[in-house]
């Protein structure tokens, strides 16, 4: 198996795996700790050995064994024996043979689990991000703009707490999700941007987190039916996964809406993702999720981006902004703007949200502001933002993307 396959095959399967280690045995912090050292091992020695014919037993029985161990050493220490019979007996009961693959789905229900309402929100999808989206301590503070160090201490904080609550590894009684469904659906819309656009690393996309994060919705969305946002989300992220191809050109080159080949659009992916949105939208009360995907489909529907109805998607965006203070949202609104009134009246925009720490630090502001410039003629101005936004940027692809941009300057 070719390294980055293998490297494919562990990383999805790492939720599914610590899913299943924690449902046997609790031990939030000590599972997960199991699991990296079954992964190691698998990486170290299945290039010489084969891939097992069931890579995710082969992983459960690991991380079992060695959690076993674990439990044997922490309960040691506090002269807790007979607890230590109990875990030895449970590993004996799920020896290699035995069927790892349950009904309930282990990833839904670790994510469920990470979303405890007694955490806070922001420690809910931190922790969900890293249990279940598989993505680094460092990727997870980018993301929320602080320390690698302060996310650490949160995550830690947030494994303690639901272990020390006893919180049973089950998926909640109906009457519990409405608790926990905004979180749940919010770290699946973060897992699936970040397998779209990943934010770091040598690729533009990661297809594990992306494909992951539209098969949990598509179980939520089944076990929510009622829930106009999930049908949303779930909108959403088939009108955006349905570019996917067109986005990636040779070497791995980002090609920007605009200049993508539109024949290469999933058309069944938008067919789906708009009829849903559709049907969501009609029942009233939309959230941010359904605007999201209204404004995809209206890009999905233009046939070349001269036909792009730019004074809808503004009017969309209107409405999102009225929902939240997202500064994203108020970027993505100015060049809504901008390409339906003029880049002068963007840049007016711009020029207001760069009193804004949150967004002004960010790439895709300097991104923004730049392609805004060299719509005026500005070049030099231009230049100088496509260099400051490469500059910020931790993407590889999107690195050698802006750079090219502004070369082409002069």
């Amino acid at each position: 198996m070719r390294d980055t396959a293998l490297e494919d095959l562990l990383r999805s399967s790492a939720p599914q795996v610590l899913g299943a280690v924690v449902r046997r045995y609790g031990h939030f912090d000590l599972a997960e700790d199991a699991v990296q050292e079954a992964l190691l091992a698998a990486a170290t020695q299945w290039p010489d050995s084969g891939t097992p014919d069931d890579p995710r037993a082969w992983l459960v029985t690991v991380a079992s064994r060695r959690l076993t161990d674990l439990l044997r050493s922490e309960q040691a220490r506090r002269r807790r024996e007979d607890a230590v019979a109990q875990w030895a007996s449970l590993e004996d009961r799920h020896a290699p043979g035995v069927d790892v693959h349950p009904q309930v789905d282990d990833t839904l229900v670790l994510l469920f689990l990470c979303c405890h309402p007694s955490l806070t929100p922001a420690s809910q999808v931190a922790l969900a991000l890293r249990a279940v989206g598989g993505l680094t301590t460092g990727e997870i503070a980018r993301a929320f703009l602080v320390s690698e160090d302060t996310m650490t201490r949160r995550i830690t904080r947030a494994k303690k707490r639901i272990e020390s609550g006893g919180e049973p590894f089950r998926m909640p009684a109906p009457e519990e999700w409405a608790d926990r469904s905004a979180a749940v659906l919010h770290v699946l819309y973060l897992i699936f941007t970040e397998g779209y656009a990943a934010t770091a690393g040598p690729h533009l996309v990661r297809l594990d987190l992306s494909s992951e994060a539209i098969r949990l919705t598509r179980i939520v969305h089944r076990s929510l039916p009622s829930v106009a946002e999930t049908a949303g989300l779930l909108a959403l992220m088939l009108l955006t996964d349905a570019r996917r191809a067109a986005r990636v050109g040779a070497g791995g080159t980002l090609i920007p809406m605009s200049e993508q080949d539109r024949s290469l659009w999933r058309r069944d992916a938008i067919a789906e993702g708009t009829a849903l949105v559709t049907d969501a939208l009609r029942r009233g009360d939309a959230g941010p999720y359904q605007v999201q995907a209204a404004i995809a489909a209206v890009h999905a529907r233009a046939t070349c981006a001269e036909e792009t109805e730019w004074s809808q998607i503004v009017r969309l965006y209107e409405i999102l902004l009225r929902m939240s203070e997202n500064p994203i949202v108020a970027l993505n609104h100015a060049v809504a703007v901008a390409m339906a009134r003029g880049p002068a009246v963007g840049l007016d925009l711009l020029a207001t949200l760069a009193a804004d720490d949150r967004v002004s630090d960010d790439r895709r502001f300097h991104a923004v502001r730049a392609h805004l410039l060299e719509m005026t003629g500005d070049d030099a101005g231009a230049r100088k933002e496509y260099d400051e936004a490469a500059r910020r940027a931790t993407s590889l692809p999107q690195q050698r993307y802006l750079r090219a941009r502004a070369e082409r300057l002069g």
